[in-house]
């Protein structure tokens, strides 16, 4: 059995997207770029709303200009290699299916628990929509927030409205651009999935 993952890049005043929906002021640097390649090698299973599969197919297809760099080679190839889960009604199966991902019509509790139930490792779960009802339930043992040194004054919250967590700070680190790495754990977690097996 695996275990569930939280991650996401977000402001100083805790937003993933401003108003507009734009979040391109958090492109990663270079050095935060390297190191979300390296922890990758804990992840098996992508967890991902439509937008954001859609958003992610760029990097099943390498560019014919060469202009990738060594690390986002190294990325791509390793998201081709995880067991990608796409939670959306109205893509298409064969579309997702040719992708090498498969097709989740309704990601509640139930499905997201056998998701993480049959993974060989950590599932993490990609998006705050996607991963809204599960953050509420307390079932997500671990997040990972990168914080940029930004505040955008509004958009799309990090953590849904109404989560209580009660949380353990496991790692950090400070990158040259001033972004912040902070990795917490939730004690919680376990037992709420516990909860959920006896129900």
């Amino acid at each position: 059995m695996g275990t569930l993952s939280f991650t996401a890049t977000v402001s100083l005043d805790g937003y993933v997207a401003d108003a507009s929906g734009d979040f391109g002021w958090s492109t990663p640097s270079d050095e935060v770029f390297r190191f979300h390649v390296e922890r990758m090698s804990a992840v098996s299973t992508e967890v991902l709303g439509r937008r954001t599969y859609e958003l992610m197919r760029y990097w099943l297809t390498d560019p014919d200009d060469g202009s990738w760099s060594p690390d986002e080679h190294e990325f791509a190839r390793r998201w081709r290699g995880l067991d990608r889960v796409a939670a959306s009604s109205t893509l298409e199966q064969g579309a997702v299916a040719a992708d090498g991902a498969r097709l989740v019509r309704r990601l509640g509790l139930a499905e997201l628990e056998q998701i993480v139930h049959d993974a060989a490792g950590e599932v993490e779960i990609f998006g705050p929509t996607t991963a809204a009802a599960a953050i509420r339930a307390g079932v997500v043992n671990d997040y990972r927030f990168f914080i940029v040194p930004q505040t955008i004054g509004g958009g799309v919250s990090a953590l849904p409205e109404g989560a209580q967590l009660d949380l353990r700070l496991v790692e950090h680190r400070v990158f040259a651009n001033g972004t912040i790495y902070a990795h917490y754990t939730s004690p919680a977690a376990a037992d709420a999935w516990r909860t959920r097996s006896t129900r």
